[in-house]
């Protein structure tokens, strides 16, 4: 392209230069949203910069952020960029002991916390961080003032260190212009962030990305998803990760409004409220969507139910064949706009009506799932990228997309399938390696190939499909290999199944975890349960799933197939540590929870 840039520190100017807008970069706030103009967007990415210089911020020094997702977070970490300083990302939903190992491992010296909440962490463990010499808080207690007790550590708000970096600014002498030239002289192999993985399983690992390792992503993935000024995204996921934090560089790059939500508990409120043109989100956003739709049709009277059926299956008729590369079937073509006009357009109304383009990442979205959103008009492009490759690898084309599969390597970066299955990458989004983990970098890097971990397959048109993990590969008692992925995918098709986890490894069959998606269970069981200890316990439910997984087998090679499974009654959650930030589940942790139910499955 040729507006690319070479380095993130170049952004805010590219942004303040090309995109002058009145609302570039805010948050829902109730009924309203919060607004950044341009204009204000750079002066604070400037002023926050300068206060950092002013904090002895140079080249090189890691500056954390623990905070939830919000303009504020952007701003922060823009400032730090072009500072010169290595912004360290950690996950507000972490205890005071992970958030002291991060501390510690980066040696940061600053770090940026959203509130008293997470400002408290860094508190508990400050004894033991030597290096970190100043706390930024973004919403401080009113009448909190600033200062260091003599303690030669420094606690100032977000505004305390824009307004130092402002006084900066029109005392000194040429202080804007220097800023500028020390920010475009960044070079594009310096470090520009270090990301520690959550991971499914083991301590966290660094991952170094250089301001070439993200630039070049952001530029290679704009060729393939397209956006404009007119473009509007509502944005929800956790900006520590490398997914949702790439996305928005790209937004910004390409003029797109940045709305956050106020929180994930008010994301369909805000998609009335901003009415997106694009969004990012994971499949569990997507699948809760689904499975809250079918539950209301659920409960609908009969004609609308039909007619809701009726629609949907005109809209799949037609995106199947939109999908395949065929002509649509003459009787889904002229029932389509009654069908649209009914129906259609008012399930996209759940998504403000103005949808033209998801994105999914982090799992793997199932083919029921996408295709329902591809028949009501909601097109969703399923991408695959890791941590380690800033984070995108592959992207499914809009003009070309196929459901299964993570679409093809994007520009510039290559994927190969290793005899054993698993998929390789190179290319310029390769991270560095992993920080004070030299040992664990040459495992994973070999040859200028970065080993995944995951296992895949490439088709004909070179279209990626994931089908599992190295590490999560099931080995029976009888030696047979299992990928548990797919399995589950097959028994999540079910509107009533909202989590499912394979168990097996070394085992003489295989069995499941599965947790109900409660609500639509409750419309199609009703009864007078106390709780869901009770639910999952009652013989018309288990007979219920009892025929889900009958189904899910006869699809299934015989050792594939779940010989026994257990109704969990309550779901995976973040807080408990069962998943992941990006909402993926923790194997071990789960199998570590429900140890004794799993010992169940296999007694007798």
């Amino acid at each position: 392209m040729d507006d690319a840039i070479r380095t993130i520190a170049e952004l805010p100017f590219y942004v303040h230069g090309r995109h002058p807008k009145d609302a570039l970069i805010g948050q829902c706030r109730g009924d309203s949203t919060r607004m950044f103009s341009t204009q204000e967007f750079f002066d604070q990415v400037r002023d926050q910069s300068l206060g950092l210089s002013t904090l002895g911020v140079e080249a090189g020094d890691r500056v954390a952020i623990l905070s939830d997702s919000r303009p504020e977070w952007m701003i922060a970490d823009l400032a730090i960029l072009t500072a010169g300083g290595v912004t360290v990302p950690i996950y507000p939903t972490l205890p005071p002991s992970q958030v002291r190992y991060i501390l510690a491992d980066s040696n940061a010296s600053v770090i940026v916390a959203a509130n008293e909440e997470q400002a408290a962490k860094v508190r508990a463990v400050w004894d033991d961080l030597p290096s970190l010499r100043t706390l930024v808080v973004m919403d401080p207690p009113a009448g909190e003032t600033s200062g260091d007790g003599g303690t030669g550590r420094v606690t100032l708000s977000l505004e305390e260190l824009a307004v130092r970096g402002h006084q900066y600014l029109i005392t000194g002498d040429g202080v804007g212009l220097r800023y500028k030239e020390t920010a475009l002289a960044i070079e594009p192999d310096q470090l520009a962030t270090i990301i520690y993985t959550s991971g499914t399983t083991g301590e966290p690992k660094g991952v170094m990305l250089t301001h070439r390792n993200v630039a070049s992503n952001m530029v290679d993935s704009a060729g393939v998803v397209v956006l404009n000024e007119e473009d509007i995204t509502l944005s929800f996921l956790p900006l520590s990760h490398a997914f949702e934090r790439l996305v928005n560089y790209l937004n910004l790059w390409r003029g797109v409004t940045v709305t956050f939500a106020e929180s994930l508990d008010t994301i369909a409120p805000n998609m009335q409220l901003v009415r997106p043109t694009v969004m990012t989100g994971v499949p569990r956003v997507y699948e809760k969507l689904h499975a809250r739709i079918f539950e209301a049709v659920e409960s609908a009277p009969a004609i609308r139910k039909k007619l809701f059926h009726w629609a949907v299956g005109v809209g799949t008729a037609r995106a199947r064949a939109q999908l395949a590369g065929q002509s649509v079937p003459l009787g889904a073509a002229l029932q389509y706009p009654l069908a649209d006009r009914l129906v259609l357009s008012k399930i996209r109304a759940r998504l403000g009506g103005r949808i033209r383009i998801l994105v999914s990442g982090a799992a793997p979205l199932t083919v029921p799932v996408a295709e329902f959103l591809f028949a009501i008009g909601a097109p969703v492009l399923e991408g695959y990228g890791l941590t380690e490759t800033s984070p995108t690898v592959s992207v499914n084309p809009l003009e070309k997309p196929k459901l299964g599969t993570v679409g093809p390597a994007i520009p510039n970066v290559e994927i190969r399938i290793a005899e054993d299955g698993e998929i390789l990458v190179r290319g310029p989004n390769v991270m560095q390696g992993y920080y004070h983990k030299q040992e664990a970098t040459d495992e994973v890097i070999r040859e200028g190939w970065f080993h995944t971990g995951d296992l895949g397959s490439l088709d004909g048109d070179g279209y990626l499909t994931i089908t599992g993990r190295k590490k999560e590969l099931i080995v029976t008692a009888g030696g047979k290999n299992i990928s548990p992925a797919p399995i589950e995918a097959t028994l999540k098709r079910s509107p009533l199944v909202a989590e499912a986890v394979l168990i097996g490894d070394r085992r003489p069959y295989c069995t499941a975890l599965l947790i109900p998606d409660f609500p639509a269970l409750a419309a199609r069981t009703p009864g007078d349960d106390a709780s869901r200890e009770a639910l999952v316990e009652r013989p018309d439910v288990v007979r219920l799933f009892d025929a889900i997984v009958e189904d899910a087998n006869a699809e299934l090679a015989p050792h594939e197939q779940v010989k026994r499974f257990a109704l969990l009654p309550a779901e995976f959650a973040i807080a408990t540590g069962e998943l992941t930030p990006t909402m993926k589940v923790k194997r071990n942790v789960v199998c570590d929870r429900w140890a004794d139910t799993i010992e169940r499955l296999y007694a007798g």
